[in-house]
C-alpha cells in the first residue's frame, strides 16, 4: 500500500490539489490554473510570458497618439463632404491610420499602445464633430436648411465611430494582416 501525502496549492494553503504548473511545477488549484494550449499554468508564468510580447517603448505611445490623432483629424475634415460614401471610406481610413501607426512605432506591440493609438484616432475625429454639433445648436436658426447641417453631423459621427473601431481592430491584430 502506497502512502500519498496531501498536496496544497501554493497560493491557497487550505486547498488540496494534485495539479502543477507545466512550466514551473508549482502546485496550483483550479482557481489559480490558467488553461493554455500546452496545458495548465500558474498565473505568474502566464503573466511573465505575456510581458515578452509587450515590446513598446515610451515614445511609441506619444508618436502613435499624435499620428493617429492628426490622420483622423484630416480624415474628419473630408468625411462630411463624402456623404453616404463615408460608410465605405471610413474603414479604409482606419486601416491606413492603423498601418501608419504600426509603421511609425516599428511594429512594436503592447495592449496599452493599442488603446493609446485608438484614443488618438477618436480624439482626432472629435473636434470637427463637436464643431458641427455646436454650429447646429448655435447657428442652425440662421441656416435655411437645418437638414444639411444635421446630415453632415451624422456622417461625421459615423466616420468617428467607424474609423475608431477599425483602428482598434486593425492595430490589435483582430483582423487579417499581410
Amino acid at each position: 500500500m502506497t502512502q500519498t501525502s496531501t498536496l496544497y496549492c501554493a497560493n491557497h494553503p487550505n486547498t488540496e490539489t494534485h495539479l502543477r504548473c507545466n512550466r514551473c511545477e508549482k502546485l496550483i488549484c483550479s482557481k489559480c490554473a490558467v488553461h493554455t494550449p500546452t496545458g495548465y499554468r500558474c498565473k505568474d508564468c502566464v503573466r511573465s510570458q505575456q510581458k515578452v510580447f509587450e515590446t513598446a517603448l515610451w515614445h511609441d505611445y506619444l508618436l502613435g497618439f499624435i499620428f493617429a490623432g492628426l490622420a483622423s483629424y484630416l480624415g474628419g475634415l473630408i468625411a462630411p463632404r463624402l456623404g453616404f460614401f463615408v460608410l465605405f471610406l471610413a474603414p479604409l481610413a482606419g486601416v491606413i491610420i492603423a498601418d501608419g501607426a504600426r509603421m511609425i512605432t516599428s511594429r512594436r506591440r503592447s495592449k496599452p499602445l493599442f488603446f493609446t493609438i485608438t484614443a488618438g484616432a477618436l480624439v482626432g475625429a472629435l473636434p470637427v464633430l463637436l464643431w458641427r454639433i455646436i454650429s447646429l445648436l448655435i447657428f442652425a436658426p440662421q441656416f435655411e436648411s437645418i437638414f444639411g447641417v444635421l446630415l453632415s453631423s451624422i456622417w461625421h459621427g459615423a466616420y468617428a465611430i467607424m474609423v475608431t473601431s477599425t483602428v482598434y481592430y486593425r492595430i490589435s491584430g483582430l483582423t487579417f494582416r499581410r
